[in-house]
């Protein structure tokens, strides 16, 4: 396929909202205060956030990026967006876990094109070349234009025992397509005990990126199927995107805003529904 160009069809969304808490006393220790880890340069001369945001404008216009920050965070986010064109950034304000962090820009998108494609990038990834993996994400949403019922998540090759991480169980090879594997998902686990992960590795599991592709109705639905209380929420706030209610309206939905985690309370309950293409030939490192 490799094309690899801005696409008039995709949106970006960035997650750059989470506090990266299991890294801190690293973090505290290393630069003598604390930073959320995505704003880290480990290597390089760009944090991991930057390096995010670059990636996802070779493929999408800064009109269809939109990155997701923490109020707490603002001064370092814009910070390094400095001299980048990046489109809107939405400030939530509290974090509330993954649920809502993925939800909110995506009733944004909503507000604009509910018949979108939408991929959904983690910003604390290590990820090289960065070529083969846009490649990949492209190819992963020309699937999703052809099957459009099946979200599919990018699932890294694992090579070792890994208890920090989240795992894909693949069930079928669906088909493969330009070299890569696409299978249907047979269960998701979630920081697994050394005898889930070793079975896991045995079953020949995928590490789960969390990289997602998706049509926005897609998602939204299974929104409403596991988190109606949460969606009835960003359902009101949609209707004011735009006015001069949306901030206030946008505050107050956040001050009874569930806590819920997209891989816990969605993906664990739904992965008949999921589709996970394989990454081969690209390094991943999910940093903490």
């Amino acid at each position: 396929m490799k094309k690899i160009g801005r696409s008039s069809q995709l949106w970006s969304v960035i997650l750059a909202g989470g506090d990266g808490v299991r890294m801190q006393p690293m973090i505290q220790q290393w630069l003598g205060k604390p930073k959320p880890k995505q704003y880290c340069t480990f290597v390089g001369t760009r944090s991991m956030f930057q390096h995010t945001v670059d990636r996802a404008l070779r493929l999408t216009e800064p009109e269809r990026t939109i990155t997701v920050i923490a109020r707490s965070h603002e001064p370092e986010a814009w910070s390094q967006l400095d001299g980048r064109v990046c489109g809107k950034v939405l400030v939530q304000p509290k974090n509330c876990g993954t649920g809502p962090g993925i939800f909110l820009p995506l009733t944004y998108i909503r507000a604009k094109e509910k018949n979108g494609t939408v991929v959904i990038y983690p910003s604390d990834h290590f990820i090289y070349p960065e070529d083969r993996f846009l490649e990949i994400v492209e190819l992963a949403g020309w699937i999703v234009e052809r099957m459009p019922h099946r979200p599919i998540l990018l699932g890294a090759p694992a090579d070792r025992l890994e208890v920090e991480y989240g795992w894909i169980l693949p069930d079928e090879v669906h088909s493969v397509v330009d070299g890569y594997r696409l299978s249907t998902v047979d269960r998701f686990l979630e920081k697994p005990n050394v005898i889930q992960a070793r079975q896991a590795l045995a079953a020949n599991g995928m590490w789960n990126m969390l990289v997602l592709v998706t049509k926005i109705e897609t998602i939204w639905s299974l929104g409403w199927k596991y988190f109606p209380e949460m969606m009835v929420l960003f359902e009101r706030l949609e209707k004011v995107i735009g006015t001069s209610e949306e901030s206030t309206v946008l505050n107050a939905i956040y001050g009874v805003m569930p806590n819920k985690d997209f891989s816990f309370d969605l993906l664990q309950h739904a992965p008949r529904r999921m589709m996970a293409l394989e990454l081969n030939g690209v390094l991943w490192s999910d940093w903490g």
